[in-house]
């Protein structure tokens, strides 16, 4: 089984933390070289160093913030002009919790913005270049809830979907130049964002926040949440030349929670 990506130069999104970050590490240990992307230069700069170079990768980072296209447009447009980015992993914090009911249009229009638009300004500019390298991944770290909504996450449910069907669509295109596009589908993962959603929603129901931890377990099959470096992990499989007959899928690494649809 072919798993290296010596050679390949991968953009990794929301990478100073958590799955970003983790799929950063995993990318580099397969001998890609990475540029982690993000808003916070010092959180870059710690995370480069932090990568492996066992194969002689030199790691380097972009700055840009995802709620701020015309940035990215531009990063991600410098970027193409200098090298061809063989793989991109598009991950991005979710959106705040909440009842849809009472989600304002701006949440809407910033969701999509920071995930959806995102995503097309980045393939727009990079997958010219992973046509004439005859070689493309573009990976997107969405949610489970592509396959079955998710309680309290109207704003999220709605772009994580939104998101599925434009990388549908896109593998469908780029399919005849061997350029894959996939999606995975994390569960309940210990990041700093579920912690949040722990802490949101058992303030909105005035509860102990390790009651509502203990109710998300139980959901799990396997009776544990997931580590960030377990995502990532698949997700660098998608990335490597062993993947290449895998497009227009979303897989979930979620511990077996959820139904088959």
């Amino acid at each position: 089984m072919n798993l290296s990506l010596q050679g390949k130069t991968a953009l990794i999104c929301g990478s100073t933390q958590g799955i970003g970050f983790a799929t950063a590490v995993e990318l580099a240990l397969l001998g890609a070289r990475c540029t982690l992307m993000a808003r916070n230069e010092d959180r870059l700069k710690t995370a480069v160093a932090e990568l492996s170079t066992s194969q002689g990768q030199q790691h380097t980072y972009a700055v840009a913030d995802f709620s701020d296209i015309a940035t990215v447009t531009t990063v991600v447009s410098s970027l193409a002009a200098k090298e061809t980015v063989h793989i991109v992993v598009n991950n991005t914090g979710g959106p705040a919790s909440g009842p849809i009911i009472e989600a304002s249009a701006k949440a809407f229009t910033d969701a999509y913005a920071q995930h959806l638009l995102c995503n097309q300004v980045i393939a727009q500019a990079l997958v010219p270049g992973m046509i004439n390298a005859g070689y493309g991944r573009i990976i997107n770290i969405i949610s489970t809830s592509v396959k079955t909504p998710l309680k309290n996450l109207g704003v999220s449910n709605t772009t994580r979907w939104a998101v599925a069907a434009w990388s549908k669509t896109l593998a469908t295109e780029l399919a005849p130049h061997g350029i894959t596009v996939n999606n995975v589908l994390p569960g309940s993962t210990t990041t700093a964002r579920l912690q949040s959603l722990f802490k949101s929603s058992a303030a909105a129901r005035n509860v102990p926040v390790e009651t509502v931890q203990q109710e998300w377990l139980n959901e799990i099959p396997m009776k544990r949440f997931g580590e960030a470096h377990e995502i990532a992990s698949f997700a660098a499989f998608l990335a490597t030349p062993a993947a290449a007959y895998i497009t227009g899928t979303s897989t979930a690494v979620d511990g077996g929670k959820t139904p088959v649809m």
